[in-house]
Formats: C-alpha cells, sequence, structure tokens
C-alpha cells in the first residue's frame, strides 16, 4: 500500500504543473538580458582629482539600463505565461 501511495506522488500530470521547460528556458534568457544590461552599465567612475566623461555615455546611461528593464519584464511575462498544450 505505501508503495501505491509513493508512485502517486512521483507521478504528477504535467498538465497540472505551474511552470513548464518552455517557462524555464524564457527566465534564463531574462536572467541573461538582465546580466548583460547590469554589465554595460559598468565602468570607471570620477574622482574629484579626475573627471571621466565616459559616465555620461549612451552605453552606461541608455543601453544599459534598456536591457536590465527589458530583462526584467520578460522575466515577469515568462513567469505568468501558460504555454497552450500539444493536441
Amino acid at each position: 500500500m505505501n508503495n501505491q501511495k509513493d508512485s502517486k506522488i512521483l507521478k504528477e500530470n504535467r498538465e497540472t504543473m505551474p511552470l513548464t521547460k518552455k517557462n524555464f528556458i524564457a527566465m534564463a534568457v531574462s536572467v541573461g538580458l538582465i546580466i548583460v544590461g547590469f554589465l554595460l552599465m559598468l565602468g570607471g567612475s570620477s574622482t574629484v582629482e579626475e573627471f571621466n566623461p565616459d559616465i555620461f555615455s549612451t552605453r552606461r546611461i541608455v543601453v544599459g539600463p534598456f536591457l536590465a528593464f527589458i530583462g526584467f519584464v520578460a522575466m515577469a511575462v515568462a513567469i505568468v505565461w501558460r504555454p497552450s498544450a500539444k493536441k
């Protein structure tokens, strides 16, 4: 009787699972976008002795934050998205 109960626990129906393989792939892509966005924002800073004009570059103030934002939105969509079932 115990063995039959264990087999029911291990065999969960795929249609009832909240997240599928496609969701996890989409979440991994989203994490990649977030990491790339933050890496694009990295760079040297200005000090009192020396001014670094690169802190105002388009890569650091537009492209990096935009990619990170798109990654966060894509993460929310990846979690909520329900892939269609195959027939």
